[in-house]
């Protein structure tokens, strides 16, 4: 799993919980396409561009414009997959703050014992 790429961003009108439709890349910014090979698995962000509803997950790659939905791991819905709303909403490769937190939690044990790093 690659976790997550710098400025890969696009927009999608998908709506319901199904796979993620990609639009293209916004100005600025990569598509996912170009980031992750088809297969690959990344954390990822939906954000709705109007209302509240909003997803960071794990998804994979399945074509040059589609990714699944494998794992939720936080989101508008306590938590759970949401029923995404018709609208435009963007959608980019980020890095969930577990991952970030769960590092930064080892490096802090890590310097207590007094262990190297690579």
């Amino acid at each position: 799993m690659s976790l997550t790429a710098d400025r890969c961003k696009e927009t999608t009108t998908t709506t319901g919980t199904s796979d993620i439709t990609l639009l293209g890349a916004v100005a600025q910014y990569q598509a996912f396409a170009t980031a992750f090979s088809v297969g690959e698995s990344f954390q990822y962000a939906i954000v709705g561009q109007t209302g509240t509803e909003w997803e960071v997950g794990e998804g994979t790659l399945l074509t040059s414009s589609t990714f699944s939905r494998d794992k939720v791991l936080a989101s508008s819905n306590s938590g759970n997959v949401v029923t995404l709303s018709a609208g435009t909403k963007d959608v980019f490769a980020t890095a969930a703050a577990d991952v970030i937190e769960n590092a930064t939690n080892g490096r802090s044990l890590t310097n207590a014992r007094g262990w190297a790093l690579p």
